[in-house]
C-alpha cells in the first residue's frame, strides 16, 4: 500500500535528543469519546480503517507527537569496545483524540504497519519493550479484564481505568499494555498470518505476557498496544536506518535478543 499523504508523514529531527512528528495545523479532531462512540458497533476491520484514517489525518493528542530517547549499549566482542545507541519512541501507546479528550486504540498489526510506514516508524522487538519499560517514568500495574475482550466498549473502559491509575502523571508510560511486536516467531512458526505480542510488565518488572504468536493477525483486544519507534537510530553518534541495524550481526543486539535473519514486517 502507498504511504498515506499527509502534512506530517515524516519525522522532524529537532536536535540530537528530540524527535518530533511534524503536526498538521488546523485539522479538526474528533475526541477519544467520539471515536469509541462511533466504533462501538464496528467489527474489527471497520474499526481498524477508522483508526488508520483518524491517525493519518493527524487526530492525535499533542504529547504523542514528541518521541523520547531510549539509550542502549552492547560490548563488541571483536574489539571489546562499547557500542552505544539511541532510538526514539512514542511516550504512550497509539491514541486518537484531543489534548483534553483522547483514548488509546488497540488495532491489528495490519493497521499498525500501515500507520508505522506512513509515519516513518516501526514496531518494537521484545528486547526493546523491556528496555522501554526500564526507562519509563510512569510504571503502572496491568489491569486484566475478562469478558468481551475484543469489543470497543471494553477497549474504551480499559483506557479509562488506566487514566484513573495514571492520575495525571506525565512522561514515558509502560506496563499498561501488551505490545504488538516484531519477532522471529512470525517467520519460524508453522502457522502464518499471526500477531506477536509481549509485555504487560508487573511492578516487579516481570511481564505477564511472554512472547506469543498464537493469535491470528486480524485479532486485537483491549490489552494490545501499539508503540511507535522512529526508523532512524543513532549508533555511536551516526544515524542508521533500523533495517540496517537489524541486519548487522553485531548491531542487531542493540535492538533484539532474537536472531532476526530478516527484517520482520506485518
Amino acid at each position: 500500500m502507498k504511504k498515506a499523504v499527509t502534512s506530517f508523514c515524516f519525522l522532524l529531527l529537532l536536535s540530537c535528543s528530540t524527535v518530533k512528528l511534524n503536526q498538521s495545523p488546523g485539522t479538526e479532531k474528533i475526541t477519544g469519546a467520539e471515536f469509541y462512540a462511533s466504533a462501538i458497533s464496528m467489527q474489527w476491520k471497520q474499526r481498524d480503517s477508522f483508526a488508520v484514517k483518524e491517525v493519518l489525518l493527524g487526530n492525535m493528542p499533542d504529547f504523542l507527537y514528541k518521541f523520547v530517547p531510549i539509550n542502549v549499549s552492547i560490548k563488541d566482542s571483536a574489539t571489546n569496545k562499547l557500542i552505544k545507541a539511541t532510538y526514539y519512541v512514542s511516550s504512550d501507546y497509539l491514541s486518537v483524540g484531543t489534548n483534553g479528550n483522547w483514548a488509546r486504540i488497540p488495532i491489528t498489526p495490519i493497521a499498525a504497519q500501515i500507520i508505522a510506514d506512513s509515519l516513518d516508524c516501526f514496531l518494537p522487538t521484545r528486547k526493546m519493550v523491556n528496555d522501554i519499560y526500564a526507562a519509563s517514568v510512569v510504571k503502572l500495574a496491568p489491569i486484566p479484564m475478562y469478558i468481551y475482550r475484543d469489543s470497543s466498549i471494553t477497549m474504551w473502559q480499559h483506557h479509562l481505568i488506566i487514566e484513573g491509575q495514571r492520575a495525571g502523571r506525565k512522561g514515558l508510560i509502560a506496563g499498561i499494555k501488551k505490545d504488538v511486536v516484531i519477532s522471529d516467531l512470525l517467520t519460524r512458526s508453522s502457522k502464518t498470518n499471526r500477531v506477536a505480542i509481549y509485555g504487560w510488565h508487573q511492578l516487579n518488572g516481570m511481564p505477564i505476557q511472554p512472547l506469543y504468536a498464537g493469535h491470528v493477525n486480524w485479532y486485537a483486544d483491549y490489552s494490545h498496544g501499539i508503540r511507535l519507534v522512529y526508523q532512524k537510530i543513532k549508533v555511536n553518534g551516526k544515524w542508521m536506518d533500523y533495517k540496517a541495524v537489524m541486519l548487522d550481526q553485531r548491531l542487531k543486539k542493540l535492538l533484539s535478543d532474537e536472531e532476526f535473519a530478516d527484517v520482520i514486517r506485518y
